[in-house]
């Protein structure tokens, strides 16, 4: 079973297809990997196995039957706990939600089960998606499985610890200011971005409604990139997706594996991205992926985005202001926690002593910043303000987009730091969104992929690739060109360097 563990996603389909091994056996595999490493990673909060096998069945049974099914039928995949299922809790790492089960699945989750993707659990994640570590979960950290010291990522940490770790192929994630991203940077794994209204929010829990975006996560971009056809389209139930005729990111990620894709390319690297604290091991990487590029015939094209310098604090009064508004649901009332104070109370007794329990440290912080920015007397100085950065930094993306195809950059500034290290410094967190936070703020598609590991301290390091919106395939095959080259060099994929947990090998031997 270890040798299911190590396949990618499209690996795995193509023996599912011809039939060398049921889904049953793959989802077991993983399952049973789930149950040997997970409490050292603490990346899953909840799994069905019995209701994960019985899909498993039904796809082996359809298949038997000669049914035509989805390059991916069969295969396991892990969603991030922002996203509601039928058949697992729904939490967004949060007490106040604990042990809800909804009504009704979020649209990528139904789009994935509807192409036979079986799934196997649902993933840690900071506290409705505020973070930048996986610290602030409420049911614990999760853990990098690189180096069980240090963290994964956030606020989609379990969802790429999970990959990395190969307790599952594929997963779902969501990505505010690059929760999908920077795990996947700081886990050696590949997470996009879509472009935003590109993939439904439909059921995604909300943090801050016109930044959030799901999207995929995966060891591969050809893995990423199947993952994204599956739960790409316009929902009416969104009424911010976009009625749009995507083209495959698959065939763009084979395409750009399968040819001289680079060569012409125009590659911006802004200059306001490359911060002073970058880590010179993550600086270092990177100008080594450039200098691939410039090999293959890719022209580097430094740019100027002066507005980039204020994409931190323009995010950090937008993202708390929607979330204040968001977060107000929950009030002891409808759904979820209720904590009456002793003695009983007023429904603004219950509802305060509810908040005060249910909400983490960081989502309060959040929300009274958040709060505060929309009170009167302060909404245009502060929140109308960010919104008018905002735009000046859409119109920096445009501008550059007219001299560059894509713009590549660190994924973050650092690699994984250690449990703990900026406990008490939330600026610190905050500070390593900066090279990801533009994308949202503008809405364009993001991709990350690892490019290798720093130097002092053998941790992955990500590259980011951004394009104009609507343009994702081009992320992918430029991302698959790259990816190539990175294997090309290391004489291996790069996700087959992953450390083993202890006493659990990953099988990668008998690749």
């Amino acid at each position: 079973m270890s040798e299911l563990i190590q396949l990618t996603a499209a690996e795995l389909a193509a023996k599912l297809s011809a039939r060398e091994v049921s889904s049953e056996e793959a989802v077991r595999a993983h399952l049973d990997r789930i149950e040997a490493v997970d409490g050292q990673v603490n990346a899953f909060l909840a799994t069905n196995a019995e209701a994960s096998l019985a899909a498993a069945r039904s796809i082996d049974e359809r298949r038997a039957a000669g049914e035509t099914l989805g390059e991916l039928a069969g295969v396991p995949l892990a969603v991030k706990d922002v996203l509601v299922t039928t058949d697992m809790p729904s939490t967004s790492g949060s007490r106040i939600l604990e042990g809800y089960m909804s009504p009704y699945d979020a649209t990528t989750v139904a789009k994935a089960r509807a192409a036979g993707l079986v799934s196997i659990g649902k993933t840690n994640m900071d506290e409705f998606a505020m973070g930048s570590s996986t610290e602030n979960s409420a049911y614990g950290p999760t853990r990098n499985p690189w180096q069980l010291d240090r963290v994964p990522g956030g606020s989609g940490g379990g969802s790429a610890a999970a990959v990395s770790a190969f307790e599952a192929p594929l997963a779902l994630g969501s990505d505010t200011g690059g929760s999908i991203r920077q795990p996947a940077a700081l886990t050696g794994t590949v997470g996009a971005k879509p472009t935003y209204g590109g993939v439904s929010r439909y059921g995604a829990i909300a943090l801050a409604s016109s930044l959030d975006q799901v999207g995929p996560c995966a060891r591969t971009v050809l893995d990423t990139a199947l993952l994204h056809d599956v739960v790409a389209g316009h929902d009416h139930h969104d009424s911010t997706s976009l009625d749009f005729a995507w083209p495959s990111m698959a065939r763009a990620a084979r395409e750009g594996a399968a040819t001289d894709s680079l060569r012409g390319l125009r590659v911006g690297v802004v200059k306001q991205l490359m911060l002073d604290g970058v880590q010179p091991g993550v600086k270092a990487r990177f100008e080594q992926s450039l200098a691939l590029l410039t090999a293959q015939g890719a022209e580097i094209v430094e740019i100027e985005a002066p507005h980039f310098e204020y994409a931190v604090a323009a995010y950090y009064l937008i993202l708390p202001a929607e979330a204040s508004s968001n977060l107000a649901k929950y009030d002891s009332v409808r759904f979820g926690l209720r904590v009456t104070p002793d003695g009983g109370g007023t429904v603004e007794g219950v509802m305060s002593a509810t908040r005060a329990a249910g909400f983490g440290a960081e989502v309060k912080r959040r929300v009274i910043l958040g709060t505060y920015a929309l009170s009167a007397g302060y909404y245009d100085a502060y929140y109308g303000s960010a919104q008018k950065v905002r735009t000046l930094i859409q119109r920096d993306f445009a501008s550059a987009f007219e001299r560059v195809d894509i713009i590549a950059s660190p994924t973050a500034p650092t690699t994984a730091w250690k449990l703990g290290e900026h406990s008490g410094d939330p600026m610190q967190d905050y500070l390593n969104d900066a090279t990801t936070i533009p994308a949202n703020l503008a809405g364009i598609p993001g991709l990350s992929l690892p490019i290798g590991t720093a130097a002092e301290d053998g941790l992955p390091v990500g590259l980011q690739l951004m394009a104009p919106a609507f343009e994702d395939a081009r992320l992918y095959r430029a991302g698959a060109a790259i990816e190539r080259l990175i294997e090309e060099r290391d004489g291996t994929p790069f996700w087959a360097q992953t450390p083993s947990l202890a006493g659990a090998s990953t099988g990668k031997a008998a690749r």
